[in-house]
Parts: C-alpha cells; structure tokens; sequence
C-alpha cells in the first residue's frame, strides 16, 4: 500500500506595508468579489476603530477584477458571493 505524499507548501512573510506585495481596501464588496475570483486574504488590520482594512495578496489582474467590480461588469456566482460576505462578516466579528 502506497501512501500518497502531500506537497508542503513553503510559508514565506508577505510585508502587509508593502504595495507590491499586497493590495488593500476597506469595501466589502469589493473583498467578497476579490475571494470569488480567487484571490487570497492575508489578513484584516484593524487599526481604525471604525473600519476594517482588508489585505489582499497581489497577484497577477487584481487590478483588472477591482476596475470589473466596480464598472458593474464582474460575473460571479451569486451564492458564492453572499457566502465570501458571510465569511467576511464571521471573520470581522470573530477575529476581534
């Protein structure tokens, strides 16, 4: 019986000051659309007491997915977005 290997994935520290190396907004919408599209949330900073700063790993057409949602051009599931915003509300309040 073989065991089926699994691929160890090296974790490497992403500087979440750095532009090129992230990408950041405060939209929820916005975030929703980016983690339907495939896109990774390093992390949430929550410096401003009123509001949320969402960090987004930069990867290549970020930028193209933002311009899309907000031109109102983005296509994605509908069910898959409610749940990015769940997730992002559940994520928000637990976190805390």
């Amino acid at each position: 019986m073989s065991k089926k290997l699994k691929k160890i994935e090296e974790h490497q520290i992403i500087p979440i000051d750095d532009p090129s190396q992230v990408w950041t907004t405060y939209d929820l919408g916005c975030s929703a659309a980016l983690l339907c599209a495939g896109f990774e949330l390093l992390s949430l900073n929550r410096d401003n007491p009123y509001k949320s700063l969402f960090v987004f790993r930069r990867d290549d057409g970020i930028e193209k997915i933002v311009d899309l949602y907000w031109s109102d051009r983005l296509e994605v599931k509908a069910r898959s977005f409610f749940d990015a915003i769940k997730a992002l509300k559940n994520k928000l309040h637990s976190d805390e």
